[in-house]
């Protein structure tokens, strides 16, 4: 959705009946929050496309809610509100093709191509439920991006890459079936991780020894809450308080689930004897970083549920980040993913976010949601809140204090992209 609003309101909305205008809004409204759209972006997108509607729209959003007021600008600037809609939502989950869609069907609708009761069922078709084989790819892209975190960022053995992928996809087989179940999705963060936990712990005892911690971590990342809690630190920043303090409750929420899960696992496998043993297994070649970063640029293509055509912009943006990442931590004289990386691989995708949504006329977002996938501090955090249940309060805290100097770089980096180049769309 354009970020620039006409002054001058077309004829076919001014002679629309308001109800028409105010139902399309809220159901555009209802899609941007399901597939992922932060507050400040969704606030923006609404107001600016009601705008353009004849109508003068005060949105508040957060992650389990919207409320908006509606008024008509034929009134002035004293008229009152006339609708006030509240809508009670799930949190929502990025689905890049989706979104793409919303915004296109927003855009059309807004250009006069397609009529305002149109848009609204093809916004409503929108919400139809994933087909079996887009969950069959999900699925798999769990175990495709657990494979890439422990070859490219975790750099363990080989045994411990086969593992990790393999406790991915039942990871995702879980997290699928729980989807549809609500009494099993309150619960389904602590279960995954008491299940990859034992699963690593027995594969290492009887199998093949592994690295458990790495491979629980590896298998466990796409659950992991890195992205919600940059995109706290980004609604905080940009003073959506409310929003940003409840998305940043609900991910430490998650990590305080999946902390225990992998504790319980222990602890019960501790206590039946099972010891999975300390061994020292050969790491993966340095070659492995590449194939690995493809692996792993597609895995995240698929769990983004990105469209097939933006497949190759979502895997060069995933490649960017990390590349960008790895260098700038190297020229800092850190290790790779240091801060100083982090702000370059963010200052970068948000800059090259908002120059494909200027000349593609597409949602940013497919370039920096996925782009800073590995950026985002969301293992770090597991491991802070992993040592203070073990109470290792010094590394806990050393850990909670590298988490937060992630979380601002990576902001920092993407809010100094959007300086140097402006976004000119909403999304």
């Amino acid at each position: 959705m354009s970020a620039v609003a006409p002054a001058i309101v077309s004829a076919d909305f001014s002679t629309a009946a308001l109800n028409t205008r105010i139902g399309f809004l809220v159901e555009l409204a209802r899609r941007l929050h399901q597939y992922g759209t932060s507050a400040p972006r969704l606030e923006t997108a609404i107001a600016r496309s009601a705008q353009q509607m004849g109508l003068a729209a005060d949105v508040w959003s957060s992650p389990t809610a919207i409320i908006i007021s509606f008024a008509d600008l034929a009134q002035g600037d004293e008229g009152l509100a006339q609708v006030t809609q509240v809508m009670r939502l799930p949190p929502g989950d990025v689905n890049l093709a989706r979104l793409s869609e919303a915004d296109a069907i927003a855009d059309r609708v807004i250009a006069g191509e397609i009529e305002l009761r149109e848009g609204f069922r093809l916004l409503r078709l929108l919400g139809l439920p994933d087909t079996r084989r887009a969950k069959l790819g999900v699925v798999a892209s769990y175990g495709l991006s657990a494979a890439s975190v422990c070859g490219l960022l975790l750099h363990t053995s080989w045994a411990d890459l086969l593992a990790a992928a393999l406790i991915g996809l039942i990871i995702g087989a879980i997290t699928i079936r729980a989807g549809a179940r609500p009494r099993l999705a309150a619960a389904s963060d602590a279960i995954c991780a008491l299940v990859a936990t034992s699963l690593a712990i027995v594969a290492s005892a009887y199998v093949v020894p592994l690295a458990v911690k790495s491979v629980v971590l590896a298998a466990l990342i796409v659950l992991i809450p890195g992205m919600s809690l940059t995109t706290a630190v980004r609604e905080i920043s940009s003073q959506h308080l409310v929003a940003g303090v409840a998305r940043m409750g609900g991910a430490v929420a998650t990590l305080l689930k999946l902390t225990f899960g992998t504790v319980a696992a222990t602890q019960l496998c501790a206590a039946m004897g099972i010891d999975p043993g300390t061994y020292v297994l050969p790491p993966l070649p340095g070659w492995a970083d590449y194939p690995s970063l493809l692996l792993g640029a597609f895995g995240f293509a698929i769990l983004f549920r990105a469209a097939r055509r933006d497949w190759p912009v979502v895997m060069g943006a995933v490649t960017v980040g990390y590349l960008a990442t790895r260098w700038g931590g190297l020229i800092s004289g850190a290790i790779p993913g240091a801060p100083f990386g982090v702000f370059l691989g963010g200052f970068l995708l948000g800059a090259l976010a908002n120059l494909y949504a200027r000349f593609m006329r597409r949602p940013g977002a497919v370039i920096r949601e996925p782009g800073i996938i590995l950026l985002v501090p969301g293992s770090v955090g597991f491991r802070s809140v992993s040592y203070l249940f073990e109470r290792d309060t010094t590394l806990g805290m050393d850990s909670g204090i590298l988490l937060v100097t992630l979380l601002v770089s990576l902001v920092a980096g993407l809010l100094f992209g959007d300086l140097l180049v402006s976004p000119r769309r909403s999304l």
